[in-house]
């Protein structure tokens, strides 16, 4: 309502301005009448109230500009959110749609994968069934087999079951004679075809057994005896003591030691034989660090670290 009442004011002062401009100037048509003082009072009265009347329709004109662009922002605001959100409505359709497609490749790869092996497995059956058609199998559905009433595989068959059943038989019968000898009772007659070997030959088997093993103790205190005379030369000659640990492994122990503990421990790297030998870490071998360097690292000696090994403890004896 005010709006309103603003219009038909504003519309009003319009039409009394109008009206005012489309006089006629009487200044020139007849002579200026003298105006007394309260007609100079209401002509500015009227000025005023018109240029007051002016001034509010320039703010309203303002307004209704400010007015104007705001709805005509508002619809640029409106149509830009439009397009976005069709925009993003059809980014989101496409990303859809390539989800969609990349689901499509993977169920056909996988399809694909799936053919490939079910092709790869009916290749294999296939060739199965080759082999055993080759090898005389056949289907019972689809292939109708003639047997001979005298066929000869049935009659070899037959034959080695007959065999077989004899060959029980007489296992039977010859374990019965042996149960019979190792009981001591007699033989009957049907145990004529057994041949007992006589007692003196047995005798004579056993002389030869005890002979045998009298002979192989022998050899082995000889053996004993060697292996402990070489240690014995080994140890006199070089200076060391070698022992076996486990396998493939062997304590060397100095003449000049100063304590039993203190002792080399190598072990064969390679093939039996082949004389690759590897120094294994002691209590000792840390305190040799520099002959272990020089000779095993630099000169690749085991016998010269030996060599270097004896002068060293020797000369800390002759020292002490």
């Amino acid at each position: 309502m005010g709006d309103l009442d603003d219009d038909t004011t504003i519309f009003s002062t319009l039409k009394s301005f109008k009206s005012l401009i489309s006089r006629p100037d009487r200044s020139l048509l007849e002579p200026e009448p003298a105006y007394g003082r309260s007609d100079l009072q209401k002509l500015y009265t009227q000025r005023v109230e018109m240029e007051e009347a002016a001034e509010r329709i320039r703010s309203h004109t303002s307004l209704l500009q400010l007015t104007q662009e705001k709805q005509q922002m508002e619809l640029s605001h409106k149509r830009a959110r439009i397009e976005l959100e069709k925009e993003a409505h059809i980014s989101s359709r496409d990303l859809q749609r390539q989800v969609d497609r990349n689901q499509d490749l993977q169920k056909i790869e996988e399809l694909e994968s799936e053919r490939q092996r079910l092709e790869e497995q009916n290749n294999i059956l296939e060739m199965r069934l080759e082999r055993h058609n080759l090898q005389g199998d056949y289907d019972p559905v689809k292939t109708k087999v003639v047997h001979f009433r005298l066929n000869p595989t049935c009659v070899a068959k037959q034959q080695r079951a007959e065999e077989l059943e004899h060959l029980k038989v007489e296992c039977e019968r010859l374990r019965e004679r042996l149960r019979k000898m190792e009981s001591g009772g007699t033989v009957t007659s049907d145990d004529i075809t057994l041949i007992i070997p006589p007692s003196q030959e047995i005798l004579d088997l056993r002389k030869q057994m005890e002979s045998a093993e009298l002979k192989n103790q022998r050899l082995k205190e000889v053996f004993q005896k060697k292996i402990q005379e070489f240690r014995t030369v080994c140890y006199v000659l070089t200076g060391y003591q070698i022992d076996i640990t486990v396998e493939n492994q062997y304590r060397l122990t100095s003449v000049y030691a100063e304590r039993m503990e203190d002792s080399l421990l190598f072990k064969s790297s390679g093939p039996v034989g082949s004389g690759n030998m590897q120094l294994l870490e002691t209590d000792f071998s840390r305190t040799l660090t520099e002959l272990v360097d020089l000779h095993l690292f630099h000169q690749k000696s085991i016998p010269v670290f030996l060599s270097a090994v004896t002068l060293d403890l020797f000369s800390r004896q002759t020292v002490a």
